[in-house]
This record gives structure tokens, C-alpha cells and sequence, in this order.
């Protein structure tokens, strides 16, 4: 559910009061956690995190024009979500990650890039505030390049071995045969 809100201050209005409340402790957490370079505002119709062009110029790859997203805070339809895109690129901070919050008792509801909630009391907000907080400006954006760099790598691979099989299964097929036109 993608709001059209130009201000955190106007996403947060329209949300109902339940809701309201839980996003803006979880807000809070992450301001207070929050490194020294990264800005909030709204990006993909939800509160973003993020590093500004001031700071890394070129920006989000797969849309340049937007700063690169460090993390989002969305209320959906039927629950909350919480961005942490540094844990989904780097397997070793998403194992710490689960170890930690494994520890605190509470049921993990995670979709591939995302933490879900229903209540504020389904987070463990101080394990959020140490995600946060493990990760400057400064590795945060080492990391997204080593992980765009892998992308790209992987990506020239396939490209390689695409063209060495339709090389190599051309070579296997008989050539069509030709017809030739003499001139009389």
C-alpha cells in the first residue's frame, strides 16, 4: 500500500492512531540510531532511510535519480514492514541478525527484504537500534558497491556461458542446406 504523501509528516497523518503509534516508536528508534551522513524522507511511498546523492552521487542502480535506501518504514494492508536492506546484502549481518533476535524470544515474520509486524510489541526495538547503528554511511555504501560489483560479475558470467552453449549447440545442428542460383 503505497502512500502518496510528500512528507513523513504527512504519511504519518494519514495513518489511523493504533498504527500511527507503532511507526513512530520504531521511527524514533531508528533516528536515534541513525549514522551521522544518512537522511530520512519518503521513497517508494513509505518512510526511507537513506544515503543522499550529496554523499553518493550515483545512487540507487537500478533508478539513479533516487538516493540509495538504506531502510524503509511502511504500514501495509494487514501489517507493518521494516526495510533493513544492509542485512539482506551481507549474509554475515543477517546471521547475526536472526542469532540476536532468536535471543529475545519474539516470532520472526520476515518476507525476503523485510521484518513484519502487526504490534509494536512484536519487535525487539533495541535489536533494531543495533542494526541500525552497526552500519555508518561509510560501510554501508562499501557494502552496496561489493554486492553490485558481485551482480555484475555473476551477471557477465552467465552472459559468457550463454554465448559458449548457443555456440556450442549451434555447432551440434546441422547447417541448413543451401541453394544455390547459377547465373546462365
Amino acid at each position: 500500500m503505497q502512500s502518496k504523501a510528500t512528507t513523513v509528516e504527512q504519511y504519518l497523518a494519514e495513518l489511523p492512531a493504533d498504527r500511527r503509534a507503532a511507526i513512530e516508536a520504531v521511527r524514533a528508534v531508528i533516528l536515534k540510531n541513525l549514522g551521522r551522513g544518512y537522511e530520512e524522507g519518503m521513497q517508494y511511498g513509505m518512510i526511507g532511510y537513506y544515503v543522499p546523492h550529496s554523499i553518493y552521487p550515483a545512487g540507487y542502480h537500478v533508478d539513479s535519480r533516487q538516493p540509495l535506501g538504506f531502510v524503509g518504514l511502511a504500514s501495509q494492508k494487514n501489517y507493518m514492514s521494516l526495510y533493513l536492506a544492509s542485512l539482506y546484502s551481507d549474509e554475515e549481518s543477517l546471521d547475526w541478525f536472526l542469532r540476536e533476535w532468536a535471543k529475545t524470544g519474539k516470532k520472526l515474520d520476515r518476507g525476503k527484504s523485510c521484518v513484519r509486524f502487526k504490534k509494536l510489541e512484536d519487535l525487539p526495538l533495541s535489536l533494531i537500534g543495533q542494526a541500525i547503528k552497526r552500519m555508518p554511511v561509510k560501510k554501508y555504501i562499501e557494502l552496496y558497491e561489493t554486492v553490485i560489483k558481485d551482480m555484475v560479475r555473476r551477471a557477465s558470467r552467465k552472459g559468457q556461458v550463454r554465448k559458449a552453449g548457443k555456440t556450442a549447440s549451434a555447432s551440434k545442428r546441422k547447417a541448413p542446406a543451401r541453394k544455390t542460383t547459377r547465373k546462365a
